[in-house]
């Protein structure tokens, strides 16, 4: 019978023996000194063979256990899947420590890592467990989500701030590495970003886990313990941002918060603030406005933090909220990978408003291929937004992050 869960190929039947001829003079010896220097051979290269045989008459079935192979350098190629199992190291430290203090950031080597089929443990009927080691060369967006919380150690570089994301020296850009993978298939897709983590430890907590991992979660600068709920958000799947907050109109009376990013302040204390803003936690594809209508209508003021980004690799998410299409302009002038929220799903603290936006997200995708929206870690928006995932998905649509869509909009 054919299995369908073998690789290609594979499944054809075994050579048959070539008829044996007669005893010929000295054919019993040297059959015998074959076989004895074969398992020589094997016990010198350290091979460790155990044929496990069925009983008769079913099939034989034969597996092979091969030792473990030697670390390899991070230019060669990787062979098994041990490689990835053994760059996962133990996190030693916590959250980061506020700004002045000490950062300590668990890394991922330079090793490229390969990615594993899901369905590693399944066993094939009559045949022994197939594992999948895929090319990492083959697909640069995202992490195995074994390590998916660990930051890319080659895309990153030292500040005053702590690790600022930043192009590897071979290309690839943070909102590739740490994007959500996607089907590829472009047809009725929905992004929804999710603001405002790290300000309320409960809220983090229940936004983490009641949210499918195709929403995206955005943190703000200004929270707690962002290191450990990047970490907690990385290994569920979820795709990452950091709020930036920008000048609004009528500043100061309402203001989001310190080192706000100001029409008045100079281009360079604006990317300091930036870089305060960047260096909270590691593993995002880019950076989202907190209020800024004021200052993103600026070009001046845009500028140098577009011209930052883009040299970092990074993407920049509009609310809705900052500015008109003179910013989209601006940052595709720049390289800067740009997406805007069609639609902020809970502007009125109702379900059946959101509920309402929701459903005008899907009208959208269906009549354009996508549509992307915005909201607050609020708990009636998680709860809304957790509720109407499961069933958007039944109906065809594709839950994606924001970098899937970002990089069609260059």
């Amino acid at each position: 019978m054919t299995d369908l869960h073998a690789p290609l190929g594979r499944d054809k039947p075994a050579p048959k023996r070539p008829r044996e001829r007669g005893p010929r003079r000295g054919a019993r010896s040297t059959r015998f000194g074959l076989v004895a220097a074969a398992v020589l051979l094997l016990i010198a290269a350290g091979g460790n063979l155990a044929v496990l045989l069925a009983g008769d008459p079913a099939p034989q079935t034969a597996l092979l256990r091969l030792p473990e192979p030697e670390p390899t350098a991070p230019d060669t190629e990787v062979t098994t899947g041990a490689v990835a199992r053994n760059t996962a190291r133990q996190e030693t430290g916590g959250d980061r420590a506020a700004v002045g203090g000490s950062n300590t950031v668990n890394r991922t080597p330079d090793l490229p890592l390969p990615t594993f089929d899901d369905g590693g443990d399944q066993v094939s009927p009559g045949g022994p467990k197939i594992i999948t080691v895929r090319d990492p060369a083959a697909a640069n967006i995202g992490q195995p989500l074994q390590v998916a919380h660990l930051p890319e150690d080659a895309a990153l570089e030292d500040s005053a701030f702590g690790p600022l994301p930043v192009r590897t020296e071979d290309g690839r850009q943070p909102m590739e590495i740490y994007a959500r993978p996607w089907s590829g298939t472009r047809g009725k897709r929905i992004a929804i970003v999710i603001g405002g983590l790290g300000l309320s430890q409960t809220g983090s907590h229940r936004a983490i886990e009641a949210l499918p991992p195709e929403i995206t979660l955005a943190f703000a600068p200004t929270g707690n313990s962002l290191q450990r709920w990047m970490r907690e958000a990385r290994k569920k799947g979820h795709e990452l941002l950091v709020q930036v907050p920008m000048e609004p109109h009528g500043y100061p009376d309402v203001n989001p918060g310190p080192r706000t990013l100001r029409l008045a302040s100079s281009a360079e204390t604006n990317l300091e603030n930036l870089h305060w803003a960047l260096g909270r936690l590691t593993n995002y594809t880019g950076v989202m406005n907190y209020m800024g209508a004021r200052f993103a209508a600026s070009e001046d003021a845009m500028a140098p933090v577009l011209g930052d980004l883009a040299y970092r690799g990074l993407l920049f998410f509009n609310d809705g909220a900052a500015g008109t299409d003179m910013l989209a302009d601006v940052a595709r002038q720049r390289g800067v990978p740009y997406l805007q929220a069609d639609i902020v799903i809970d502007a009125s603290r109702d379900r059946a408003d959101i509920e309402a936006r929701l459903k005008a997200l899907e009208e959208l995708a269906s009549a354009r291929g996508y549509a992307v929206g915005s909201g607050s870690a609020l708990e009636l928006t998680v709860g809304t937004v957790a509720d109407w995932a499961n069933d958007a998905k039944k109906r065809g649509f594709e839950l994606v992050g924001v970098a899937s869509l970002a990089s069609e909009n260059r």
